[in-house]
């Protein structure tokens, strides 16, 4: 492998589209399939959308899902 991509800057691409929203505006990729849940499913899937938000994550750790599921008063 060359070195030869040192040589070419970095492009940021993000809000370069006009189409894209203003910073601080969170773009979401997933829509509300709650609808078939059973009430405890949803207030879950809530709660880890929120959380989501909340932090800028797409995707959320098993340890992170657990800390969601405790806050909703959740105990083994």
């Amino acid at each position: 492998m060359s070195s030869d991509h040192q040589n070419y800057p970095f492009v940021q691409r993000r809000g370069m589209n006009p189409g894209t929203p203003p910073p601080g505006v969170e773009r979401r990729t997933f829509s509300n399939c709650y609808d078939g849940l059973s009430p405890e499913a949803q207030e879950l899937a809530e709660a880890i959308d929120q959380y989501k938000l909340q932090n800028r994550r797409r995707f959320i750790t098993y340890e992170e899902m657990l800390a969601v599921i405790k806050s909703l008063g959740y105990k083994k």
